[in-house]
């Protein structure tokens, strides 16, 4: 089983290529009213009318013209609001829409010529992980690239092949017991974790669909945690020929996104948790050159 090739460039979303396939994500649009939208973002985030009025620099009674339809707002007081709202750019795009605005983020296709910087600063980040694994996923936990590293972990495992289906989702490859999740030692305490971010993830976006995969992930028929274990600790692996490896996690963002696809990017590092695990890897991953 591989979760990825080998070149960076084989698994972004060209046309031809089947490895990375991004989901259309459902967000508003102009046949949708602002204001009640508006007041659902608002109620997600806690806030009272008043309490985003000051924040936004506008008055409470214009943002309860909003919320009720009875004023429309410009597109500049809009994004305002939407920024102090924290809302992701792509769900932005969707209000302006609602609002009759123009989107004030583009979605350009991770293969094209003007994301080349971000497809280098991904590839530069992989390749220079190795011998560890690294792997780079879009908002749904897609595969969007993975370094030679994970390739080589990942071979050696018997993954049902509906799972590796693109788009393939890395949480459900990770955590299905009939995917890596049949090697994954402390595997009930690592599905608690990844439900736990999902349930952030979906609390600032609001996504649909990543409410349907933790419900899915929820359901997965997986033995109860340890008693006795207060904490998660690194993840462990058990592999087929017996080797066992152990890894703890850094998860990394780009703080200064300029468009609506980099923002939604995001890149999973595993290190050895133990000097057993840096040894092993090192030595698969010699092997699979």
């Amino acid at each position: 089983m591989a979760l990825a090739r080998r070149d960076y460039l084989d698994v972004i979303d060209l046309p031809t290529r089947r490895a990375y396939i991004p989901l259309a994500m459902a967000t508003a649009t102009s046949e949708q009213q602002l204001g009640p939208l508006l007041r659902q973002w608002r109620e997600r985030r806690r806030l009272s009318q008043l309490e985003l009025a000051l924040e936004a620099g506008i008055s409470a009674r214009h943002l309860s013209f909003v919320e009720t339809g009875r004023s429309k707002p410009g597109r500049d007081i809009l994004l305002g609001v939407l920024g102090k709202l924290d809302v992701p750019f792509r769900e932005q795009n969707g209000l302006l829409l609602a609002a009759g605005h123009a989107p004030a983020f583009p979605e350009r296709p991770l293969g094209g010529p003007e994301l080349e910087p971000v497809r280098e600063a991904l590839d530069l980040i992989l390749k220079g992980h190795d011998p560890y694994p690294a792997f780079a996923v879009d908002r749904a936990w897609n595969l969007v690239a993975a370094n030679s590293s994970t390739k080589a972990l990942t071979s050696a495992a018997d993954v049902e092949p509906a799972l590796l289906e693109p788009p393939v989702n890395v949480l459900r490859v990770s955590l299905h017991p009939r995917g890596l999740g049949s090697l994954v030692v402390n595997l009930a305490g690592w599905r608690a974790h990844f439900l736990e971010r999902l349930e952030r993830q979906i609390a600032l976006t609001g996504d649909g669909q990543l409410a349907a995969l933790a419900e899915e992930i929820a359901g997965y028929p997986i033995p109860a945690a340890e008693s006795g274990r207060d904490t998660l600790g690194p993840v462990q692996f058990r592999l087929p020929d017996g080797a066992e490896l152990s890894f703890f996690g850094m998860f990394a963002t780009f703080d200064t996104p300029f468009d609506v696809t980099s923002s939604e990017l995001a890149v999973e590092l595993l290190f050895p948790a133990d000097r057993a695990t840096a040894t092993a890897l090192t030595e698969r991953t010699r092997q699979a050159r």
